[in-house]
């Protein structure tokens, strides 16, 4: 029997926050591994390590990076000690040197809050090695999903791809309309569905042109650019969200998959 082809997602973040907030995209994050395959390792792109190439780490023992400041000491003793996994690492820069993108590795970058917050609630355990891969802000969304192209052998292979950012991030209105979410968040959060549903990757890498609310959704689209990688990976299936809310008033915690799921049982019950 041959390997399954294992999902793709992409996963909004939040805040550093996110493991002792009581939201519901905490408790679905929490929830999210017992719906997946056990990969044999985990490529995560993270929104919070850009470079000017492609890089993945090859670190054999990856720190926590807690790459904020001003939150709780609670926040900074939380730590996520899972294994590296170079062969990963490089297998990834191979596949994306023969698709025409210049890659590299590094051997010390540790994981940052955009890949060990997610996955300290989706597999706690920190058994499975990871490995993290870097984004180039300059480069845009079509970069990105060329990225996201050359990594789809990877599903193949026993491999997670977790991309890690924001479906809409503006720390700008942090707080603001903490209740109801603004209405160009929503309109926003609202076009990125129908347009992942429709596999319409054209309207979505010229979301700024196209969609009015793009630029407040994101006013520097460092955490959307993940999503991207996330959409070339699962090319050729129909993306979906499975969960949609908001946080902080201008934080959607949207996730989206690519490929099979199993039931969300907390909903089922």
């Amino acid at each position: 029997m041959s390997d399954p082809t294992f999902p793709v997602l992409f996963v909004s973040h939040g805040s550093p926050m996110l493991p002792f907030e009581q939201i519901p995209a905490r408790d679905f994050m929490a929830g999210l591994g017992a719906r997946l395959p056990r990969p044999d390792a985990i490529l995560c792109v993270s929104a919070h390590w850009e470079t000017a190439v492609p890089t993945a780490s090859t670190a054999l023992h990856p720190e926590t990076i807690h790459d904020f400041y001003g939150f709780p000491e609670a926040l900074y003793r939380l730590t996520y000690k899972a294994p590296g996994a170079p062969a990963l690492a490089e297998r990834a820069k191979a596949l994306l040197n023969a698709a025409g993108l210049p890659a590299a590795t590094d051997p010390e970058r540790g994981l940052d809050h955009g890949a060990w917050n997610p996955l300290l609630l989706i597999y706690p355990k920190a058994d499975i090695p990871v490995t993290q891969l870097s984004i180039q802000h300059p480069a845009g969304p079509g970069h990105h999903l060329a990225v996201g192209r050359a990594l789809q052998p990877l599903r193949q292979e026993r491999v997670l791809i977790l991309a890690s950012g924001g479906a809409v991030h503006n720390l700008r209105q942090f707080g603001i309309d903490r209740e109801t979410p603004a209405a160009w968040a929503t309109g926003f959060d609202d076009w990125l569905a129908d347009r992942v549903a429709a596999q319409d990757a054209a309207s979505l890498i010229e979301y700024r042109r196209l969609k009015p609310e793009g630029i407040q959704a994101h006013p520097r689209d460092e955490h959307f650019l993940p999503f991207f990688v996330a959409l070339g990976a699962g090319e050729g299936e129909a993306g979906r969200p499975i969960h949609r809310s908001f946080a902080h008033g201008s934080l959607s915690m949207a996730s989206y998959a690519w490929g099979e799921l199993a039931p969300d049982q907390a909903r089922a019950a």
